[in-house]
């Protein structure tokens, strides 16, 4: 994707966005001096973003090596890396609200799932001391580990509906009613979303959650459409890995929660700009199967 591109659609959101969310900040009563940052909020979302699009594993060698050298022409008021990494945090809002704002749009088909971020090692758990109030104990399919949650909920076409954060050791049923407030129509999950109470809570909302069954539950009568999708469900378990391995959601070296929150949402901004997403590619040609199975003559 192209710099200009990126920057525009980032300056366009904040030239509205910013000063409506200034005037809405509370304060103490106290005068405070308010100027503006030499780099604008634009120029350092764009460069964060960029950051998980270009490759580089480390964000400080990308930017004393790639961008200092490279794009001094096109960030004349480029700040030094310490002062950089200082005002990070005075731009999670905006970049929080900018990927709200990139979220794409329900179709009547979505597909839920949550992924560790591991921040540190197991063995370094009782030394881990940048999120030891924040980050929790938790287990997944592929054993114990210590951080946090990223739950998504994308649609058939690899588009991110909706996204949380939580720590480690929270359930995964406990932020879905969140998560599906704008959505309507057959969410899929695996067996780890089943639950009575959530399934009548989502179908008040004109939702209706479909799972994987464990193994000591009886056999229950799915559509075949609706077996298909669910065999189908491994779209967001590759959306979540390339937000790992390609836009490096998850490392050990992070020293702040601001700038662990920035960073995740720089990431799932970049993936939002991805061209080619997983996609399960549905046409009306390849229902015709399935409704004919369906519907008997």
């Amino acid at each position: 994707m192209k710099l200009t591109q990126l920057f525009c659609d980032v300056d366009d959101f904040c030239q509205t966005f910013i000063p409506a969310w200034q005037e809405k900040q509370l304060t103490n009563g106290d005068r405070k001096r308010n100027r503006a940052h030499r780099m604008s909020y634009s120029e350092m979302i764009t460069l964060l973003v960029s950051y998980h699009q270009s490759g580089f594993r480390t964000f400080k060698w990308f930017y004393q090596k790639h961008v200092q050298r490279y794009w001094q022409s096109e960030f004349p008021k480029l700040l030094s890396y310490n002062r950089f990494i200082e005002l990070v945090p005075t731009i999670i809002v905006p970049l929080t609200t900018f990927m709200n704002s990139r979220c794409g749009t329900s179709q009547g088909l979505a597909f839920i799932d949550s992924t560790p971020l591991k921040v540190c090692k197991n063995i370094r758990i009782p030394r881990h001391k940048t999120f030891v109030r924040q980050a929790g104990r938790g287990k997944s399919s592929t054993g114990w580990f210590y951080g946090f949650k990223l739950h998504l909920i994308v649609n058939d076409q690899g588009e991110i509906l909706s996204f949380c954060i939580t720590a480690g050791n929270v359930d995964d049923r406990k932020p879905v009613p969140k998560l599906v407030k704008s959505l309507t129509g057959k969410l899929f999950g695996d067996r780890g979303y089943i639950s009575k109470k959530l399934t009548k809570l989502l179908a008040s909302q004109d939702i209706e959650l479909i799972t994987t069954l464990k193994k000591n539950m009886k056999a229950q009568t799915i559509d075949a459409f609706d077996q298909l999708l669910l065999r189908k469900r491994s779209i967001i378990e590759t959306i979540n890995d390339q937000l790992k391995n390609i836009f490096d959601l998850e490392h050990s070296r992070h020293r702040s929660l601001t700038n662990y929150l920035s960073n995740i949402m720089a990431g799932l901004v970049a993936y939002s700009y991805q061209e080619k997403k997983p996609a399960l590619n549905l046409r009306e040609l390849d229902l015709l199967p399935l409704e004919q199975i369906l519907i008997p003559n």
